[in-house]
């Protein structure tokens, strides 16, 4: 796979990602941490009849069990610090901070080999962030000093969340089945904090049900393996600048569904999220 293809499979898990705020709602009454085990349960599942398909077990044995420890840490750790973010501090400003791994993204991009972090990606990352920040934003309240602790936590996701996507890179060796694992490992983990700090709630209707197949098999699941892929082999500038149309598609997603209502505000976030991109994308073609 070239590195043009690459870059396009990887967008693929920032499409799936605009179906998560949609399907989140779908599942409610579950709560988020038994969600998250169900749903890379299901993902890791999916993942696991993928690898006897096509003959990967073999594959998974050669890995280095500080990989496995690696991707566990990232799937897991930036779930659970932005779960528990959006419970102490207000969702909109919580998740405007979370969304600073695209940009976190393309700026420690600049230390991998072969790769060089150029003006008009950092120039493309702010001006989309300007826009997702539109969308995150929007109707929120403005930052509390009393919140401290959750924006703390947001800001430890993002970090997170980039980390594993840029160290991915580090690992462009390892299978990409081995996602499946990381997975599995993370529902687990998901289910014991669950067992913990959570009451057991299922799902009270077939719809319920659904949203939570469709999570384990596109947004917790088949996301984080082409995302995988985009990572390790495509152009991981762009795709961190790309990955701000997420919030965008994500409205757009909830207001064709009736959960919301259209207005300037997303027309406006969705321009600068272009514009952003396609400074990216200028870059890195005059870079090729």
């Amino acid at each position: 796979m070239n590195r043009r293809a690459a870059t396009l499979t990887g967008f693929v898990a920032v499409l799936l990602w605009a179906l998560l705020a949609l399907f989140t709602v779908g599942s409610a009454p579950v709560p988020p941490f038994q969600l998250s085990a169900m749903s890379f349960a299901l993902g890791g599942g999916i993942g696991l009849v993928w690898l006897g398909m096509t003959g990967g077990f073999a594959s998974l044995a050669r890995v280095a069990p500080r990989v496995y420890v690696f991707g566990t840490a990232g799937l897991f750790g930036y779930h659970a610090l932005y779960f528990s973010a959006l419970r102490i501090a207000p969702a909109a400003e919580a998740g405007l901070i979370a969304y600073l791994w695209p940009l976190l993204i393309v700026l420690l991009s600049g230390l991998l080999p072969g790769e060089r972090l150029r003006g008009g990606h950092v120039a493309g990352a702010v001006v989309a962030f300007a826009g997702a920040a539109l969308i995150v934003a929007n109707g929120a309240g403005g930052f509390a000093a009393a919140n401290l602790p959750g924006y703390g936590l947001a800001l430890l996701g993002a970090i997170t969340w980039a980390t594993y996507s840029v160290g991915s890179r580090w690992l462009g060796a390892v299978p990409t089945g081995s996602v499946a694992v990381f997975c599995l490992a993370t529902a687990a983990l998901s289910g014991l904090t669950h067992l913990a700090v959570e009451t057991t709630v299922w799902p009270s209707s077939p719809i319920g049900w659904a949203a939570i197949f469709g999570l384990g098999l596109g947004p917790v699941g088949l996301a984080f393996f082409v995302w995988d892929i985009g990572v390790k082999r495509g152009d991981i500038q762009l795709l961190g600048v790309a990955s701000y149309a997420a919030p965008v598609l994500s409205t757009l997603v909830l207001i064709a569904a009736g959960v919301a209502a259209p207005s300037w505000t997303l027309l406006i976030s969705a321009g600068l999220i272009t514009a952003g991109a396609a400074l990216a994308a200028r870059t890195s073609a005059r870079v090729v």
